[in-house]
C-alpha cells in the first residue's frame, strides 16, 4: 500500500527518536521512499548516518542547506512528499507547529507544505498531560493533522504512565491511513474471523485450518476506511486489531449468539470465519481413554449462521466467503442465491497463494448483479480493500435503485 509513496519523516529530540531507525526501516521495506528530516536536539540521540544508511537517502538538518537541485531545503522537500510524519514528537516541537513558529528545517518544511501530516507525540507522561501541550494537541487535529495516541507503558524515566511511541506496526497502519478514503465513515461494520472449536472432551475438538487473516485484513481495512467495526473472532494466534470492539469466541454457537446479537445494527456484514459444519454431539467431561475403545464419534449439525443472517436481512450488505477445491464459481453462485447473500469471495484451496495460513490471496468477486471479477494474487490487506471498493459500489447501485 505504501510502494513508491514519498514519505518525509521528521525526527525530534526524545529519547524515542532511536525507535526512528526502525520506522525507517519498515518504510523502506513497505517501498516507501523515505527522506529524513531531524532537528538538532534529534542529533543527540541518534546520528545522521544511521538515518542515511537505512533510508538509503539523504539526511536534513540544515535550514539553509541546498539540495541536489541547489533548491531550497524545505521547499523540495515539501514539493517532494506525499505525506510527512513526524516520530517521536516532543512537546517542544507540537507547540511550535501549532503556534506557526518555524525556526528550524523540519518545522519551516511543515509551514510549507499541504501534504497529509501524521504527528506521534512521545514524551514523559506529566509532559503529555500538561495543558499546554494538550491544547496545542487539540489545535493540530483541528487543523487537520492526524495525531496519534501515545502508547501506555514504562516509559524512560522509570515512570510507568501515556508518553510512549505508538508502536512501529501501529504507526505504519497510521501511515498507510493517509492514503486511503474515509468512505465507510458512519457504517457499522460486523465481521466474523477464524475457526471454530467443536470440543469431544477437554483434551480435543474439531476444528479446521482458518488462520484468521483473511477476517482480520477486512476489519483493519474497514477500520482504515472509518467504519465503526465489531469483529467476532474464533481462536487465532493474531494480535487483536485495533477496531472498536472484538469479541472472542469459541465454538459455532458462540458465533452464531455473538453475531445475532450484534447483527441488527449493522450496515454491512462480511462473514469470513470459517465455522465447523458439525459438532460432537456429547462433549465428554473428561478425558477419553484409549482403552475404553472409541471409534465413532456422532455428529449434531451446527446452525448455518449466515444462511441465519441472509433469511432476517432487513437493511444493508451481507457478503460471504466460499473456499472450495473444485467446481469454485459454480459452489460460489449456488451459495450466493441460496443464502441470499449480495456478495460473495471465492477462491480455491489448491491454488498457489490462496490457500490457509498464507499472507496472501487470490479471489474472485461475484455479486447479485452477475458481476464477476477475478484477482490476481495480492496481500490479503490488499484484497480486503478491494472487497470494500466492490461493497462501495454495489451499495451505491442500490441506493441508486432505491431513489428511483
Amino acid at each position: 500500500m505504501l510502494e513508491n509513496k514519498k514519505i518525509v519523516l521528521g525526527i525530534t529530540g526524545g529519547i524515542a527518536a532511536y525507535k526512528a531507525a526502525e520506522l525507517t526501516r519498515t518504510l523502506i521495506k513497505a517501498g516507501a521512499q523515505v527522506r529524513v528530516i531531524m532537528t538538532k536536539s534529534a542529533e543527540a540521540f541518534i546520528t545522521p548516518l544511521t538515518l542515511q544508511t537505512l533510508s538509503q537517502g539523504p539526511v536534513y538538518t540544515n535550514l539553509f542547506a541546498l539540495t541536489e537541485r541547489y533548491d531550497i531545503a524545505h521547499i523540495a522537500l515539501a514539493d517532494w512528499a506525499d505525506a510527512f510524519v513526524v516520530a517521536p514528537a516532543t512537546g517542544n516541537v507540537i507547540g511550535k507547529i501549532a503556534s506557526g513558529i518555524a525556526d528550524d528545517l523540519l518545522t519551516t518544511t511543515l509551514m510549507a507544505q499541504n501534504k497529509p501530516v501524521l504527528v506521534c507525540p512521545a514524551m514523559n507522561d506529566k509532559m503529555l498531560a500538561n495543558p499546554a501541550v494538550q491544547e496545542n494537541i487539540g489545535k493540530l487535529i483541528r487543523f487537520g493533522y492526524a495525531v496519534m495516541e501515545s502508547g501506555v507503558g514504562e516509559l524512560a524515566c522509570k515512570t510507568t504512565g501515556a508518553g510512549r511511541l505508538p508502536d512501529i506496526p501501529d504507526i505504519l497502519d497510521a501511515i498507510e491511513n493517509l492514503f486511503l478514503p474515509r468512505d465507510f465513515a458512519g457504517e457499522k461494520v460486523l465481521i466474523t474471523a477464524g475457526p471454530t472449536q467443536e470440543p469431544l472432551d477437554p483434551v480435543r475438538y474439531i476444528t479446521n485450518r482458518s488462520s484468521g487473516k483473511m477476517g482480520y485484513a477486512l476489519a483493519r481495512a474497514a477500520h482504515q476506511r472509518g467504519a465503526h467495526v465489531t469483529l467476532v473472532s474464533g481462536p487465532t494466534h493474531l494480535p487483536a486489531p485495533r477496531v472498536e470492539k472484538v469479541i472472542q469466541v469459541r465454538t459455532a454457537m458462540e458465533m452464531h449468539q455473538a453475531v445475532m446479537d450484534c447483527c441488527d445494527d449493522a450496515t454491512l456484514i462480511i462473514k469470513a470465519a470459517a465455522v465447523a459444519d458439525y459438532r460432537p454431539k456429547a462433549q465428554a467431561l473428561q478425558k477419553i481413554k484409549k482403552d475404553r475403545g472409541m471409534t465413532a464419534v456422532e455428529l449434531a449439525r451446527n446452525p448455518d449462521i449466515i444462511a441465519d443472517l441472509g433469511a432476517r436481512k432487513k437493511k444493508g450488505l451481507l457478503v460471504g466467503f466460499a473456499m472450495e477445491t473444485e467446481d469454485l464459481l459454480d459452489n460460489a453462485r449456488q451459495k450466493l442465491v441460496k443464502k441470499n447473500l449480495d456478495m460473495i469471495i471465492a477462491n480455491n484451496l489448491r491454488e498457489e497463494g490462496a490457500g490457509f495460513q498464507t499472507d496472501t490471496n487470490v479471489i474472485t468477486i461475484l455479486d447479485r448483479n452477475g458481476k464477476t471479477i477475478a484477482l490476481e494474487k495480492m496481500s490479503k490487506l490488499e484484497a480486503a480493500h478491494r472487497i470494500l471498493d466492490h461493497v462501495r459500489t454495489l451499495g451505491a447501485q442500490k441506493g441508486s435503485r432505491g431513489k428511483k
